[in-house]
């Protein structure tokens, strides 16, 4: 008897070695990765978490005792095991998704700067994904984006015929698949964009020391939050493809305050407050070329004359300009996103931002 529990024993113990060794392996080897690819570090978080911030309460007209909470941000986090001193805040104009993940599926900025021990910050701005809960009536009418997506995305001249040498799995139906439901519904007006500011602004208050990664018209909303913010927490702005700009009045390119994206203008005083921190805007392939990019382009060019004239640092980079062929207009979730994270990762030790 004793002999068969000292056998049970023996083969229990050695069933459970195998299992460990199992898990051990699979957690030291690179089996999804490519035959000779080098390992990746893993990724030790502190915490994880998110929190609503922003918005305001309002009550039933027919029953004041009746309210409803509305009109605020989301912010997801992820901090880091020995964190460096700035967080970045991930701010799209599309959906967290394209920060998430590359178009194939690979490793997205989030993962990327969470294992060079950056905190990161995924922020949903007011009636846009996760935060969707507005304070006033909204009416959804579906509308036909797909084809707009990949012409403004700079996918192609034309739908269906891709550039040559893009940094998109063109061959990938799926991934043409996951790009173009990777959206959230938004509402780009300058009364909108001032909304998202207004909690924006307090989201960098209570993150602290912050470096904003946006993208399209989340750049816009990105300078409106950081003339919002009470605080001194913005450390900088890195703007992948903006169309949207903040002026002061009297100089740069003229407010056109009912466009989609602006530029609008505000008193000089005001403005100062973008000359507090560097910028740079940053542009992918083919945007000389395209109708609607080439004049966004320009406009950050005169935007960065205007706020280096005042004390300013703001640069524009061309991603062609560094050697980068074939970026989208997200150039962070294309195929190539380890090189223009590499690009980012010069800017913050040059700026003095990844202590």
């Amino acid at each position: 008897m004793k002999s068969e529990e000292k056998t049970r024993g023996m083969l229990k113990t050695a069933a459970s070695c195998a299992i460990t060794a199992l898990i051990a392996a699979v957690g030291s080897t690179t089996l999804a990765q490519p035959v000779g690819a080098k390992a990746k570090s893993p990724i030790v978080l502190e915490s994880t978490g998110a929190f609503e911030v922003g918005g305001k309460i309002i009550s039933n007209p027919s029953d004041p005792t009746q309210t409803l909470s509305c009109d605020h941000g989301y912010v997801e986090y992820f901090i880091p095991a020995k964190k460096r001193k700035t967080s970045l805040i991930l701010w799209h104009s599309s959906s967290t998704k394209v920060w998430e993940n590359r178009w194939d599926g690979g490793e997205g900025y989030k993962s990327l700067f969470l294992r060079d021990r950056y905190p990161v910050y995924l922020w949903d701005g007011p009636r846009v994904g996760r935060a969707n809960w507005g304070c006033e009536t909204i009416t959804y009418k579906p509308d036909y984006f797909d084809q707009r997506n990949y012409l403004a995305w700079r996918f192609g001249p034309a739908f269906g015929t891709w550039h040559p040498g893009l940094q998109f799995p063109t061959d990938d139906k799926e991934a043409w698949n996951q790009a173009t439901r990777a959206r959230y519904d938004e509402f780009d007006t300058l009364s909108n964009a001032l909304l998202q500011a207004e909690a924006g602004g307090q989201a960098i208050d209570k993150i602290g020391p912050v470096v904003a990664l946006t993208n399209s018209a989340g750049g816009w909303r990105a300078l409106l939050s950081a003339l919002n913010a009470k605080s001194n927490n913005m450390k900088g702005i890195v703007a992948y493809e903006t169309p949207g700009f903040v002026f002061p009045e009297g100089e740069g390119v003229p407010p056109a305050p009912n466009a989609p994206f602006g530029p609008n203008a505000v008193p000089l005083a005001e403005f100062l407050k973008l000359t507090k921190f560097p910028m740079q805007m940053v542009f992918g392939d083919n945007s000389a070329t395209h109708p609607t990019w080439s004049i966004h382009a320009r406009n950050a060019k005169t935007f960065c004359e205007v706020v280096n004239k005042h004390g300013g640092d703001c640069e524009v980079l061309h991603l062609p300009d560094a050697g980068l062929k074939g970026n989208t207009h997200i150039p962070f979730a294309d195929l190539n996103n380890v090189a223009v994270a590499q690009e980012l990762k010069k800017w913050l030790k040059r700026k003095g931002l990844d202590k």
